[in-house]
This record gives structure tokens, sequence and C-alpha cells, in this order.
């Protein structure tokens, strides 16, 4: 029997995506067994999925103890793996793979990378896609294993229990939530400030669907951004308020995703949220930071359920700009990317994707 190593340390949003490699390889490969490297604080969004055999958590505390780190590198020697496909390629998991047992080693091409792996790829440079550089690179990795694709186009899954889902449906009855009208779930902040819609322009483009629309807002938060939560609500006149449900709130990840399995659609901040609606099958309008790349992140967005704005769709120009320059003036140009430039399109969304057929 086959067995395959991924690695995918970092966000939540990269490990979700980077799920897609395990169910390649069990689509190809029947019989094997696949394990998965994550960081433990992203475990939630693998929980449950059937095409990982293993998780194998990477502690906080390996990056605190250089003898933790040792002592679980060592581990991993106690298996023995048919291929180790590394997609986060940096020193910690260069390490993990140099550790690995395994005849094949598959990573990108890297001036650090060529002497531990046994094949680098180089990242693609496909400008027509429309499932998004972030996944195209991570299925080329899967190239020296697989010649092609069975299922090209597969989505990441969040596979939700249905105490999960029943627990959701029940949070919503309690608050009294009318679902009988859209319910949409505003994702307020970014993983951090410099990916973060300016609130004001956010409060902005909330008003607006609630002046068109009947619907309910509820919002992804932290109780530690409650504080954030405040200052978006200052901005939004009272009618607007009284459709915002900030009251509605889920204690852990998983019973978040539960929730959003529940909405009607997404809008807010590209991120985490954005990546489980899609895995999850909601409509969704994701808000780009100026810095992030949109070629890059925004995935299947031949989908008209998954819409996106970014700056460059207004000012092509700056993306001639260095990735330093445009992150180290990120809120300057967040100003320019007001709501009026695309609340026409978020209006079009909510039509097409969003209100029911009569």
């Amino acid at each position: 029997m086959k067995k395959f190593l991924v690695i995918q340390q970092k966000k939540i949003g990269d490990v979700t995506i980077s799920s897609l490699l395990c169910e390649h390889l069990k689509i190809h490969f029947p019989a094997c067994e696949v394990h998965y490297v994550i960081h433990e604080h992203t475990l939630a969004v693998v929980e449950g999925n059937p095409y990982i055999d293993k998780v194998i958590e990477f502690k906080h505390r390996y990056r605190e103890s250089k003898w933790a780190f040792y002592g679980f590198l060592k581990s991993m020697k106690r298996e023995t793996y048919y291929a180790v496909i590394d997609v986060y390629c940096k020193l910690e998991s260069n390490l993990i793979s140099y550790f690995s047992r395994s005849a094949i080693k598959i990573s990108y091409r890297k001036w650090y990378s060529k002497g531990i792996y046994t094949h680098t790829l180089p990242y693609v440079k496909n400008t027509d896609t429309a499932l998004g550089f972030a996944i195209e690179n991570r299925l080329s990795l899967l190239s020296p294993l697989i010649e092609t694709l069975q299922k090209p186009d597969l989505t990441p899954k969040i596979h939700l229990t249905a105490d999960e889902i029943d627990a959701a449906k029940q949070l919503l009855a309690q608050k009294q939530i009318d679902t009988s009208k859209p319910v949409i779930m505003v994702g307020l902040l970014g993983s951090q400030p410099d990916k973060t819609y300016p609130l004001a322009y956010l409060a902005e483009s909330v008003h607006y669907i609630a002046q068109k629309f009947e619907v309910t807002f509820l919002l992804n938060y932290m109780p530690s951004q409650k504080e954030k939560v405040d200052e978006f609500l200052k901005g939004c006149p009272k009618e607007t308020r009284n459709s915002i449900r900030d009251d509605v709130f889920c204690p852990s990840l998983r019973s978040f995703m539960g929730l959003l399995s529940q909405c009607n659609a997404y809008f807010g901040n590209e991120g985490g949220g954005s990546n489980f609606s899609k895995a999850l099958g909601i409509p969704n309008f994701s808000i780009f930071s100026p810095w992030i790349s949109k070629r890059a992140w925004f995935t299947f967005s031949k989908n008209s359920a998954n819409r996106a704005v970014h700056l460059s769709d207004f000012r092509p120009e700056i993306l001639s700009q260095r990735r330093k320059y445009l992150r180290k003036n990120t809120l300057e140009l967040y100003a320019q990317l007001k709501p009026a430039l695309f609340l026409k399109s978020l209006v079009s969304f909510i039509e097409e994707e969003v209100i029911p057929n009569p």
C-alpha cells in the first residue's frame, strides 16, 4: 500500500485549499494512505475529511524549542512514505521533508530546494486560469505522480457532521432569525490589518445592500475583536443597524462553519471566510487587499457564485508595482477602493445568486 505525506503549514485558507491534494491522491490511488502535516490551530478545517487518514499536528512549541522541533523531526522517521509533497516549502517543511523516509520528494523550485527534493516544480504562469494560481500551483505538485487528473476542477470541501449542521439551525431558531429572508455573513475583519477593508467603507456597503434588499446580516468576528465590531456598527445608520445581528456568535471555528453553511451568502474580506464559503458551496463576494494577488487567490472565478473585487480591477496599473510597495502602501491604496466602484456589481451578485427566484 502506498503511503503519502502532504505538508501544508501556515494559515487556515492554505490548509483548506491544499486538502485538495489529499482527495486527488485518494482518487488516483484508492488503496493509499494519506497523512497531512498542518499547524495545530488549523485542525478544524480538516476534521471529518474522508480523504485524510492521519493528521499530523505541527505544534506551536516546535517553533519555540529547537529540541521539541528536533524530537518532531525524529518522529517523522518512524513512517516510510512512497512520496512526500511539500506545499509549504519553507525551512520547517524542508527539514520535515529531509527527515521523512521517502524515495520521492516533491516541492517548488527554489534556490534552496534543489538538494532536498527529487522533483522541483516551477510556479505556474497560466494567466487564463479559472482555478487561480493558488490551486494551479498546488496541482502541479502532483504531476510527478499523476499524469492526468481525473477530476481537475475539484473544489476544496469542509466536511460538517449532521450534529454540527443541526446545532447551527438551532442557534438561528433560538435567536429568532427569520430564515425566509436571505442571511448574509459579513467577513468583518481580515486575518491582519493590511488584509482588512476599511470598516467605514464596509459599513457603507452593508448599508447600500440593506436599502435595496430585505436581508439579515451576521458578523464573523472573535471576542477579542469586539472593539472593531463596535467601530463598524457606529458607521451603520440606525435602519441598517436593525438588520445586523451581532448577538449571533459562534465560540469555535467548527460552529462558525456550521453557521456559515446555513447562510445564503458571504460578503466581506477575502480570506478564511471566503475560502470556507466556497468549500461549503455558499455564494460569496470577496474584497481583496491591494497587496494580495487576485490572480492567485480568486479561485474558481468562472463560477458565477464566486465573485471578487480588487483595486486593480479599476486601476490595472498597480499590477506593475512590486508586492513590497503594495503592502507598504496598503492603507493608502485601500482608501482608493471606494464602495461606489463596485456596488453595482455587488447588487447584481445578490440579485442573481442570493435572492430566491420567485
